[in-house]
């Protein structure tokens, strides 16, 4: 997608060096070659072409977005009911320790 320059009176372009892909790739925990680093920093310093662009929209009267769904969420009252005792909530664990449920090991 090609960047409408001319319609943006502010338009200035955003490029990302290598050096920077490199810091951001380390942070990230990414690995690429020369090559893959070469197309990353043409398409970071797009999007934040992109996003330089989205900076001068006039947004005065728009309201902020919470959500990206229009569903609305039906509320209930919280309510104070009875629950599992521990011995129950226990009692189908396919692995315990006394009062804990046994899980695999998920960190190494």
């Amino acid at each position: 997608m090609e960047l409408n320059k001319k319609h943006h009176k502010n338009y200035r372009s955003v490029k990302i060096d290598k050096e920077s892909i490199r810091k951001i790739a380390h942070l990230a925990r990414l690995e690429f070659d020369e090559s893959s680093a070469e197309k990353m920093s043409q398409d970071m310093s797009q999007i934040l072409d992109w996003v330089e662009q989205l900076n001068e929209v006039d947004t005065t009267d728009v309201e902020p977005l919470t959500t990206m769904s229009s569903e609305i969420n039906d509320m209930r009252e919280d309510k104070v009911v009875s629950h599992l005792s521990h011995e129950a909530a226990l009692k189908n664990a396919p692995k315990r320790d006394e009062n804990y449920f046994r899980v695999p090991k998920v960190l190494e």
